[in-house]
């Protein structure tokens, strides 16, 4: 389950592989089936909290419990007194253009039929990303006057993810302006607002889907078109955009809560996190006897 994925990108390289299967388990069955049945399955939020594929219901709650997680588990060893640079950059851009592929599939899909709001959510999903791999590019170079193509990769996936609550409900401007924001809002927790709270977030699953998700969902109570979504001429922009906020804080204190207590009751009784030897060794060989190349 993709949601499941995200929330383990906090977690690289320090969480036991039966800790991480157990928790699994409970989460998705105590977080996120209960977020799921408020969002779309008729709970308090269908209808009222817009959410066309995901921005809460996948990204704020799997950004807030890899956060939650990432505290309870603690640093890397030695996380802070270097620059952790990708293992292989190649590999990197080839999983960014495999994801930003299957993200048409995830948002078109979501209008669950081939129509028009399926074919909206593909278009407005493709101008997001590519707006958001610009932002993050500038950002990057008035920062360090240097553009990268990592740079470029993490800001496609940030405004992948701003749009996902919004594919089904906004116009093409409405995804420009949201793609924009939402990258320059992710790369700001990742650059400043992570290293101010010293949390390894080994992924930046809270910094990219955790942020990313929170500006998103907000945005689409701005950015809701009346022309592409009807039902929204019947309510206010304010009235819209507090209910996003409403799901918004509602899925942040549900999610980081349960999972600080799912987290805690694995931690003191099987444990969460791998001893410094296998830590040291690298968990592909340690606890899988595998590694990626010889």
């Amino acid at each position: 389950m993709i949601t499941v994925a995200i929330l383990a990108g906090s977690l690289a390289e320090r969480i036991k592989f039966g800790a991480f299967m157990w928790f699994s388990a409970a989460w998705v069955v105590l977080v996120y089936a209960p977020v799921c049945h408020w969002v779309w399955g008729g709970g308090w939020l269908t209808g009222d909290a817009l959410d066309f594929a995901g921005g809460t219901v996948v990204h704020i709650n799997a950004g807030a419990a890899g956060l939650v997680l990432a505290v309870l588990l603690g640093k890397r060893k030695d996380y802070g007194k270097g620059i952790l640079a990708p293992a292989n950059l190649s590999l990197t851009l080839i999983g960014a253009g495999l994801v930003w592929v299957g993200w048409f599939g995830f948002n078109g899909g979501s209008a669950l039929g081939a129509n028009g709001s399926a074919a909206m959510a593909l278009v407005v999903s493709q101008v997001a990303a590519a707006i958001g791999a610009i932002a993050w590019m500038v950002c990057e170079y008035i920062v360090r006057k240097k553009a990268s193509a990592l740079g470029g990769a993490s800001g496609a996936i940030a405004g992948l993810v701003g749009i996902t609550p919004a594919a089904g409900f906004v116009d093409v401007f409405g995804a420009l302006a949201i793609g924009a924001i939402t990258a320059i809002a992710c790369f700001v927790m990742i650059h400043y607002g992570k290293r101010r709270l010293g949390i390894d977030d080994s992924l930046d699953a809270f910094g990219l889907h955790g942020v990313g998700g929170i500006v998103g969902a907000v945005l689409t109570g701005v950015f809701v078109s009346s022309t592409i979504y009807p039902d929204a001429a019947e309510v206010s922009m304010a009235t819209q955009l507090w209910l996003q906020i409403e799901g918004v804080l509602a899925t942040i204190a549900y999610s980081a809560v349960m999972t600080a207590i799912i987290g805690l009751v694995i931690k003191y009784t099987i444990g969460l996190r791998v001893d410094a030897e296998d830590e040291y060794q690298g968990l592909d060989l340690a606890i899988h006897g595998e590694k990626i190349a010889d």
